[in-house]
């Protein structure tokens, strides 16, 4: 099922990449603005979409050769996320944004997976008195914080 798309009523599920990538927490920004120079990262009427996760420990040990110079105990360093978005499913499309988040990343070995995935679109249908949409209920998170 994963191979080709399909519709339900509501939505489209397309062919698209998972690109995730692993970088300290205060990297991100500067990534994700390269990101979106090179694709706005859109979704239905959205763009610059992208998931961060919670900050976790990353644990590595360099070795001879790396820019750290070779240590002899596991480093464990705090504050590192993952940033998740999709791309078409477009080699060049694709190898652009891996040059632009090496460019912009502070690792000399950035860690970057890319997956095939079949992601949902939304067909646009009105669902305005949808009880379970967040106009519908609490509002904007956004609107609903600065106050």
């Amino acid at each position: 099922m994963t191979g080709e798309g399909f519709e339900t009523r509501s939505v489209r599920m397309e062919r698209k990449c998972l690109l995730t990538v692993q970088a300290p927490a205060d990297d991100v920004d500067r990534i994700m603005a390269a990101v979106t120079q090179v694709t706005p990262l859109a979704m239905g009427k959205y763009d610059s979409n992208a998931y961060q996760s919670s900050a976790g420990v990353e644990r590595y040990r360099p070795l001879e050769g790396a820019a750290a110079g070779s240590e002899t105990e596991t480093r464990k360093r705090p504050g590192v996320v993952e940033v998740s978005f999709e791309l078409d499913d477009d080699r060049a499309l694709v190898e652009a944004v891996i040059e632009a988040i090496f460019e912009y990343h502070s690792y000399q070995e950035p860690v970057i997976r890319i997956a095939p995935i079949l992601t949902s679109r939304s067909k646009g249908l009105d669902d305005s008195a949808n009880p379970n949409r967040w106009w519908n209920t609490t509002g904007d998170w956004k609107k609903a914080a600065a106050n």
